[in-house]
């Protein structure tokens, strides 16, 4: 069964099954946790809770990535 997660507006699906959790989703989107903060259904996620955050078909998830420059 296909998995979908709404992610910075654009549903997308997981054919392989959903990643467990949110350090996991990043790694699957070769993102590097250290660089993003993370909003899940509209609740901010503490860096050193993203192992533990779990993931379900539907979520919305906002990935805001931090962007050096001068």
């Amino acid at each position: 069964m296909n998995a979908v997660l709404k992610i910075n507006g654009t549903e997308k699906t997981f054919d392989d099954g959903l990643p467990p959790t949110l350090s996991a989703l990043l790694s699957k989107l070769q993102i590097d946790a250290a660089t993003v903060v993370a909003e899940i259904d509209g609740e901010i996620i503490e860096r050193k809770n993203f192992a533990q955050t779990e993931l379900k078909d539907q979520m919305g998830i906002e990935l805001i990535r931090f962007v050096g420059g001068g």
